[in-house]
């Protein structure tokens, strides 16, 4: 069971920049997985909304990303520190939401085509972005 921590939010006025982690922990060696061996992705949700897709990154950092976020959100990974970044600016009020990280396991649709939650096997507890106007 892969173990997802999510840290980096806060509140920030609108225009400004967060910067999100998160920590991938408790891979199994029987199942034979290294971070790096993982499809990993960021969502968010707002209250009373459904779980929307950021962005996606596979195992040679090549991304996926939402319109939405295009040209203000930046998704990068650090294999050697099992960690996952999200470079949040120009944020805004729409953007406040908790913000999840999640991975699955290679196999099947190929990693950068994922884009929805049911196709990731492995969440974080999410860490809130409060954006005010």
């Amino acid at each position: 069971q892969v173990h997802l921590v999510e840290s980096g939010g806060g509140s920030v006025q609108a225009g400004g920049s967060l910067r999100l982690a998160c920590v991938a922990s408790n891979f199994t060696s029987s199942s034979g997985y290294v971070f790096n061996g993982f499809c990993m992705a960021w969502f968010r949700q707002a209250p009373g909304g459904e779980r929307e897709f950021i962005s996606v990154i596979d195992g040679s950092d090549k991304t996926g990303n939402a319109d939405s976020v295009k040209g203000r959100f930046t998704t990068s990974k650090d294999d050697y520190k099992n960690t996952l970044y999200l470079e949040m600016s120009s944020l805004e009020p729409e953007d406040t939401a908790l913000y999840y990280c999640a991975a699955t396991p290679y196999g099947g649709t190929r990693c950068i085509f994922r884009s929805r939650p049911t196709e990731f096997s492995y969440w974080g507890q999410g860490t809130q972005v409060t954006v005010s106007a």
